[in-house]
């Protein structure tokens, strides 16, 4: 069933990008841009808004930097981003004060197409900063081998597969690299886009996943549900508490339960390399970023009304899709947050 769902979304997704780019202002409602990472997901949500409200959404998944830069130019009206905006992008955000709105949460895995393999390696952070950082360059380094008893690794190159857009996949993935080496941490460190000192590029999760695939002796990083739609392997990452943790819905939710938000947050939080013993550490919510102003009273009303569908129904489809839900408590809190965007300099909350 969850394959099913799947190969539905990823469908839907293609025919969202495909119809994207020639689609009228006269047969779409609202337009937003930004992350892949939950591309999946939010094809599924607007193809079922659309059937039950008749609102059309047009996204276009061409990464997190992208959409902060569409939004911040005001060409959409709505970005979307799995890293979250920087002080500095915020400032130079033309509509004014924008805010961001965790949609749904989950996990970056590192994937590899190592043949012969028939088990998940397992990994800690400090050799996968090592192994993108060109320092770790054979499957069979000690450093890997110590870590993985009784696995035959090959005496083979290994080719570093990355992203080559601004990603805020990017962004999760080094935020963590950041959190366990120091060495990353000192050197390459955290951000949408990194100077990477070796590998290949792959424009979104999908351009990463299908270079890994077809690629022998590859390493990459990609969403949970993008390997699941490969059929790539992914590995155990060993987290805060020393333990090797699959990646999964469970173990996503157990990195945010960890964590405390602290008062009046502004959901600019990282849940990387969280505390916990089930915690996978490569976690990370996802956001959708809407001007507190909206000057189209029209568009405005839209947008608020997807994002309370998306909090009152769309989250119970997440887990078909290899995302986990937010939180029930968060949930609440959001859709009180919803109330302070204004519309033509009316809050949502006065509205009658």
């Amino acid at each position: 069933m969850i394959k099913t769902v799947r190969s539905i979304a990823v469908a839907l997704s293609a025919a969202a990008l495909l119809s994207g780019g020639v689609a009228s202002a006269q047969s779409v409602d609202l337009t937003g841009a930004g992350a892949t990472f939950p591309y999946p997901i939010y094809s599924k949500w607007f193809s079922d808004y659309a059937q039950s409200t008749g609102v059309k959404i047009n996204y276009q998944s061409i990464g997190s930097g992208g959409g902060i830069r569409q939004l911040s130019e005001q060409t959409v009206d709505f970005g979307a981003s799995d890293g979250p905006m920087s002080d500095q992008e915020l400032a130079g955000a033309k509509g004014g004060p924008v805010l961001h709105f965790p949609t749904v949460m989950g996990a970056v895995v590192i994937t590899y197409n190592v043949p012969g393999l028939n088990r998940p390696l397992n990994l800690t952070g400090d050799v996968i900063a090592d192994i993108f950082a060109g320092k770790i360059t054979k499957w069979n380094d000690a450093q890997i081998v110590a870590q993985n008893r009784g696995v035959a690794l090959p005496n083979s190159d290994i080719l570093v597969v990355h992203r080559s857009d601004g990603s805020g996949t990017t962004y999760i993935f080094s935020d963590y690299l950041t959190a366990v080496s120091p060495s990353w941490s000192s050197s390459l460190g955290k951000g949408k886009e990194i100077k990477w000192p070796v590998g290949l590029g792959g424009k979104g999760n999908e351009g990463v996943a299908g270079q890994v695939k077809q690629t022998p002796g590859s390493i990459g990083y990609v969403e949970l549900a993008y390997a699941k739609q490969n059929s790539l392997p992914y590995a155990n990452i060993r987290n805060a508490a020393g333990r090797y943790i699959t990646p999964s819905i469970a173990s996503v939710t157990a990195a945010a339960a960890s964590m405390k938000l602290p008062k009046n947050t502004d959901y600019r939080i990282s849940i990387a390399n969280a505390p916990g013993k089930d915690s996978y550490p490569i976690s990370s919510m996802t956001w959708i970023l809407v001007y507190q102003n909206q000057p189209d009273r029209v568009k405005g009303t839209k947008l608020v009304s997807f994002l309370r569908w998306a909090y009152k129904d769309g989250e119970k489809t997440a887990a078909a899709l290899d995302y986990a839900p937010l939180p029930p408590s968060m949930v609440a809190q959001l859709q009180n947050r919803l109330k302070t965007i204004r519309i033509a300099d009316t809050r949502v909350g006065d509205a009658r």
